[in-house]
């Protein structure tokens, strides 16, 4: 059976540093898509939570959770296919459960945010592709380094680390939908033409081919 209908919404999913901008930007322009990319400059929690994470985690996981749902919306409410830079599950995944496991949440935040995103989870269409891009450690420092924002120059290798091991333990269990892999250590898809013809021609499969 040929796939006719046209895919709403890809998503790129990974680690700080792992390349979801790069990807997004260049499949954007590659299959003509609407891209998404995370607000980072107007979060108006982001400088306090690096200032104090206690105190803000909260705050910034709800604003995330928000941002990201109102862009699932729009992505449905629209006709054009759209790439999301992140998803709405890393926060929930991720990000939060590290926090909480860091002592950087309350248990009682943590578990009234982690039912409010089940409860809006229940109420959003999960991407048609999912794209993970998994990277090591050195890897994703190296190209944390390489694009130099300011408030990035902190983050911790066991913060890396952790985060890591979340991203692989949510991607074994995600049932969503179709999972995408790319292994960054490896597939050099910014420097090499042939790497990403290789990623697009497995977007193409998963997407346009042949079920």
């Amino acid at each position: 059976m040929v796939k006719t209908n046209k895919p709403k919404h890809v998503a790129v999913a990974g680690n700080i540093g792992a390349g979801k901008t790069t990807l997004t930007e260049i499949l954007s322009k590659h299959y003509r898509w609407i891209p998404q990319f995370e607000d980072v400059d107007h979060n108006p929690y982001l400088m306090d939570f690096y200032e104090d994470m206690p105190r803000w985690s909260f705050n910034l996981q709800i604003f995330f959770l928000n941002s990201r749902l109102n862009q699932l919306l729009e992505i449905h409410r629209g006709t054009e296919t759209v790439i999301q830079d992140r998803t709405i599950y890393e926060d929930a995944n991720i990000f939060a459960p590290n926090l909480h496991e860091m002592g950087l949440m309350s248990k009682r935040d943590f578990e009234n945010y982690y039912q409010f995103f089940q409860t809006l989870k229940s109420m959003v269409q999960p991407p048609d592709l999912l794209i993970y891009l998994k990277a090591s450690v050195p890897t994703l420092v190296g190209q944390i380094q390489k694009r130099g924002r300011e408030y990035e120059e902190n983050i911790r290798l066991d913060y890396l680390k952790k985060l890591n091991e979340l991203y692989n333990k949510w991607i074994d269990s995600y049932t969503e939908g179709p999972v995408l892999i790319i292994d960054v250590d490896k597939n050099k898809f910014v420097e090499k033409e042939e790497d990403l013809g290789e990623i697009i021609s497995k977007v193409d499969g998963m997407l346009f081919g042949l079920f």
